[in-house]
């Protein structure tokens, strides 16, 4: 396994009887919950966790985007990777990813992780996603267009990346008369690029295909999706005529380690239910809106998030494997049995999340460190899924 230290940087001083009024910390929470006072102390402590975890060995960092929410204080992403960027010497800096359908210009992220990829000497990995329901009714993009903009505004940035300048572009939403990009990637022929992803087909079919082979990563969701959706990428891999390496599959989940399996409870309780039944709430509508996904996609993902409505304790997460918890040893013997069956080499343990303090966060990376990592290292799925 290869481990990305996966941060969401939650407004964690959030008020959390926010839902007495609101309905979701996304989108129509008012600002005023804020303080930038606390703002400015997250956002420093959390870049520092970021950094730790490239102290303590993880393979790689990683940030996202997220707009106008109390989820996640990242709507320019790239803004944290640059700092980030001078500051750690080995991790690989993974940006999971830019909402590309939002984008008036896809070449400012072109220019943006090109500047990345050249300061860190090539520990970027580039994350792609068409942004999760709530994104469109932020930036008032329409959610129909979501998949022929993202197309679009993909092939441009790798173009950009890939071929001499100038040249010209001329597309359904966007029109260039120069594309002409400086700098130029680190990396030859361009930075890895990574698919998050809720379960889209159209999605994961088209990061599969023998042309890109890009690796899909299956964000919060119970493992039965986990692994239908993984089946669902090698399956489409096999189609396109290629068999697809573990490499091209990755998993984000909520992870907690403490010295027993009682202790994990008690600690983590009241952080990880706050941030699914809190943070994470959020109207189906707002989520998934009008256009967003074709029907089959929507009725897939819709079938693979019931297990998110209503209020959630942590042991419905861990019966769900929406939330790793335990000793070393039970974290270990879970992740193994997830890996058998779900066949990925990334694992992208969220160790931070909604309130859990700053503590308790460094002693559960400390303890994933030094007594998850080592024992799964090495570790590969078995042949023949």
């Amino acid at each position: 396994m290869k481990f990305f230290f996966f941060h969401l940087m939650p407004y964690a001083d959030l008020d959390l009887e926010f839902d007495k009024s609101y309905p979701a910390t996304w989108v129509v929470l008012p600002n005023s919950y804020y303080d930038p006072e606390k703002g400015h102390k997250l956002y420093n402590r959390y870049l520092d966790e970021l950094e730790y975890a490239d102290e303590l060995g993880f393979d790689g960092i990683c940030v996202n985007e997220h707009h106008q929410t109390a989820y996640g204080m990242m709507p320019a992403p790239s803004v944290l990777a640059g700092a980030l960027s001078r500051r750690t010497k080995n991790a690989k800096i993974a940006v999971l990813g830019r909402a590309l359908p939002l984008l008036n210009n896809p070449l400012v992220v072109a220019e943006e992780f090109a500047i990345l990829d050249n300061i860190t000497g090539g520990r970027l990995v580039a994350g792609f996603v068409r942004g999760i329901g709530s994104e469109y009714h932020s930036t008032g993009m329409n959610p129909t267009e979501s998949h022929d903009r993202f197309h679009e505004a993909h092939d441009l940035i790798l173009r950009a990346w890939t071929e001499v300048g100038p040249f010209s572009h001329e597309g359904k939403y966007y029109n260039l008369n120069y594309v002409n990009l400086w700098p130029r990637p680190f990396q030859k022929p361009h930075p890895p690029i990574w698919i998050p992803s809720q379960g889209s087909r159209e999605t994961i079919e088209w990061a599969a295909a023998k042309e890109r082979r890009y690796t899909y990563l299956q964000t919060f969701s119970p493992v039965s999706a986990l692994y239908k959706f993984m089946a669902m990428y090698r399956e489409a891999a096999r189609r396109s005529g290629y068999e697809p390496s573990p490499d091209q599959l990755g998993w984000s989940v909520n992870t907690y380690v403490a010295d027993s399996d009682e202790q994990a409870l008690r600690e983590s309780r009241p952080h990880i239910e706050a941030f699914v039944n809190k943070f994470l709430r959020k109207p189906m509508d707002m989520l998934l809106p009008p256009g967003y996904l074709s029907l089959s996609s929507m009725k897939g993902v819709m079938q693979a998030k019931q297990s998110l409505t209503g209020m959630r304790s942590v042991e419905d997460l861990i019966k769900n494997g929406q939330f790793i918890c335990g000793s070393p040893e039970t974290v270990r013997a879970q992740l193994e049995e997830h890996q058998d069956k779900a066949g990925f080499t990334y694992l992208l343990p969220n160790l931070q999340f909604g309130t859990l303090p700053a503590d308790l966060t460094r002693r559960n990376m400390e303890r994933f460190a030094a007594d998850v990592m080592p024992h799964l290292r090495n570790r590969a799925p078995p042949a023949g899924l």
